[in-house]
This record gives C-alpha cells, structure tokens and sequence, in this order.
C-alpha cells in the first residue's frame, strides 16, 4: 500500500548507497544472494527461538534487497546496455524463498516456545501463495499484450494493501513480540487474502 511512495522517498538514499557500493566485487546478483542468505538464516534463528539475531539477520536481509535494483540500474546506466532480465528472475526467486521460509520459521519457533497454533502461518504461506501466482501471471500476460506496469522493476507489479514495505513491518513484529506471533500472523493473514483479492479484481479489468 506504501510501496510507491515509499520508493520515492528512499530512492535517493538507496541509490547514493549503491553508488557508495559500486565495487568489481560487489555485484547486483552478489547481493541478491546475500538478500537469500540472511533470509534464511532469519527463518532458522527463528526456528530456533533467538528472536533479536533473527530481526537483525530479517533486517539486513531486506536492506540487500533493496540495494540490488539500484545498483543494477545504476551499472546498465553507464553500459548503456539493456537489461537482461536475468537479475530480476534471480531477485524474486530469492525473496519466494525468504518470504516463505521465515514464516515456517517463525512458525516453528512460536509453535515450540509458546504452544502458538500452526493455522495462522498456514494461511499466511496460503495467501502468499495466491498472490504470488496472481502477480506472476499479470506480469507475464501483460508483457505479452503490451500492457506492463513499468515502474522501474524488472517485473509488473500490481498494488495492492499489503505490499513489501508492509511485510517488512509485520514480519519485524512478529520477530519482536514472538508470544503474540500468531495473533499477527491471523491479522496478516487476513489482509494478504484481501490483498489477493483485490489483485485478482484489478489485474482482471486491467487485462480487459
């Protein structure tokens, strides 16, 4: 729901850090792996109830992602090349991973620590899963008619309610109050399937 305005507003911080990190070493796809590494390692510490070393490795996790685009703009700027479209792919398997595994995480965590129920991260993992598909098959479809979003990203995004920086958020707070994980996850839960929803309304007529 905040992401576009979001991105304006953070964009010029995010590219002056890609600037700062625009080294041979440091490559956009260098960071996208990191972006998974920390992900997991998030869903594991989860897993394994060390809830602050898991809101850490979250945090930094998110902050690769966002500086992978930048710096690959960036790159493609002075080449002059276009994008392969390579890079994008690699971007969003990562975040699918991420995504879900540091609900399984969390889930696990907060089911062994507390006896939370499993149901809540079920339809969690359930509504990422619908709107995944939805995005995926807007994105692909309207490449084809000619109907892209282009916003900058390698991929046609639909708004919606709950979007990246909105995960972000929930996915913090559940790693800060982990007694009441599952409680935000039926919240969550809830606005994801809304989110969905939408999505499905709005790729549908934009297709039309």
């Amino acid at each position: 729901m905040f992401d576009a305005m979001l991105r304006t507003r953070t964009a010029p911080v995010l590219d002056r850090v890609a600037s700062a990190l625009d080294r041979p070493w440091v490559t956009p796809d260098r960071l996208t792996g990191l972006n998974l590494v920390l992900g997991l390692a998030s869903a594991g510490l989860a897993a394994a109830q060390w809830w602050l070393p898991a809101l850490a490795a979250w945090l930094l996790c998110r902050l690769a992602d966002g500086l992978d685009g930048p710096l690959a703009r960036l790159r493609r700027r002075r080449s002059g090349q276009e994008d392969p479209g390579q890079g994008g792919f690699w971007d969003i398997s990562a975040d699918f991973v991420v995504y879900g595994a540091t609900v399984v995480g969390v889930g696990i965590g907060a089911t062994s620590a507390f006896a939370a129920p499993w149901l809540p991260f079920v339809l969690v993992l359930f509504a990422y899963y619908i709107n995944g598909a939805v995005f995926l098959a807007f994105s692909s479809i309207a490449e084809k008619t000619g109907r892209q979003i282009d916003d900058g990203r390698s991929l046609s995004f639909l708004a919606g309610l709950a979007e990246g920086a909105e995960t972000v958020v929930v996915h913090s707070l559940w790693l800060i109050f982990p007694e009441a994980a599952w409680l935000i996850a039926a919240v969550w839960a809830l606005l994801v399937g809304i989110s969905a929803a939408h999505r499905i309304l709005a790729g549908y007529r934009a297709l039309s």
